[in-house]
């Protein structure tokens, strides 16, 4: 194995090790956002208050946002690291459907958020 060869081992490994860290960070995130919306309705019946569901479906589309971005950014990982055409196929479908699903799930959060705002005032 020639030295070009070993570094490029090297640099494979630590890339994967990266796309790990990155999708268990997403996992973490959907986890932290179903936790703390569960949470945060609970404490809302505890409390004998009135159920916010927008306020609640606000939270976890948060939460939801940033998993979706630390997913597609382990699809851009995967994607400079996969060594065949279909697999980088793969890799663009599935960053494409999660980018659309990040896009329509960000304007949501909007215009929840506007709509709340009017409402308020």
């Amino acid at each position: 194995m020639t030295p070009v060869d070993a570094a490029r081992e090297v640099v494979l490994h630590f890339a994967q090790w990266i796309r790990l860290g990155l999708e268990t960070a997403g996992a973490v995130s959907i986890a932290l956002g179903a936790i703390t919306t569960i949470l945060q309705m609970a404490r809302q019946t505890a409390t004998h208050q009135r159920i916010s569901f927008t306020a609640a479906r606000s939270s976890l589309s948060r939460y939801l946002v940033l998993a979706l971005e630390f997913q597609l950014a382990a699809d851009i990982l995967e994607t400079a690291i996969a060594p065949e055409w279909a697999q980088i196929g793969q890799l663009a479908a599935i960053a494409a459907i999660r980018t659309g699903l990040n896009y329509f799930l960000s304007r949501e959060i909007r215009e929840e958020q506007d709509h709340v705002s009017h409402a308020a005032t």
